[in-house]
């Protein structure tokens, strides 16, 4: 399985021939061509910065062969396409080419008691291989390999994402939703929650257009 990193909370995951994208937002410049060569696209949830509403739309018209998963206020906003947009929840469990997800998690992370919290679902691939949360802290109840980790946002808090990876236990992290910290704030959240501060795990911080393999 290889994992393209794209800007902020956007990835594509490869294995033989499938091909998915992860939360193509706003934020990202290249979601686009991104999602114009996948076979299907989940979404965690409904935020901007996750869900570009009208890209994602333009593809499900221009991609006859395009499936999207997220959550139901992403399925209730695109529409059915023929059957090919489909809301999901935790426990349930999907399978794309060569690739299957199952879904875990229900809730957005707070960010204030003013500012509702959407549903968030995160996605495991391939028995644990990586673990996209979304915009939260919940630990799914199997093992992980590579978890993607967010360090920046309004939700986001060091503290409890240290504690966060020591629940997960994963044997690897890769920087994601990183947007908001500058150069020197993403090499001091890397020192604090990486190999040499609070979890004892290296966390990987990868330039966007990066392809590695995980396993």
């Amino acid at each position: 399985m290889k994992l393209t990193k794209h800007a902020h909370a956007c990835v594509t995951v490869e294995k033989d021939d499938t091909r998915l994208v992860i939360d193509p937002g706003t934020f990202t410049p290249d979601a686009a061509d991104a999602v114009a060569r996948a076979h299907a696209v989940l979404i965690t949830h409904e935020h901007f910065d996750h869900f570009d509403e009208e890209l994602v739309a333009a593809a499900l018209e221009t991609q006859p062969d395009l499936h999207v998963y997220g959550t139901k206020a992403v399925a209730a906003t695109l529409g059915g396409h023929g059957g090919r947009v489909h809301a999901v929840a935790a426990g349930d469990t999907v399978t794309i080419g060569s690739i299957t997800a199952t879904v875990h998690g229900h809730r957005h992370a707070p960010i204030h008691a003013d500012i509702p919290c959407p549903d968030n679902v995160g996605y495991l691939l391939d028995d644990g291989a990586l673990y996209h949360p979304g915009d939260a802290y919940f630990a799914p109840d199997a093992p992980v390999h590579t978890l993607l980790l967010p360090t920046s946002g309004p939700w986001t808090k060091l503290g409890e994402a240290a504690d966060y990876v020591r629940a997960v236990k994963p044997e690897r992290i890769i920087q994601i939703h990183e947007l908001m910290l500058s150069e020197l704030g993403q090499h001091s959240t890397a020192n604090l929650l990486g190999e040499k501060g609070l979890t004892g795990i290296p966390i990987t911080r990868l330039e966007p257009g990066t392809t590695i393999t995980l396993k």
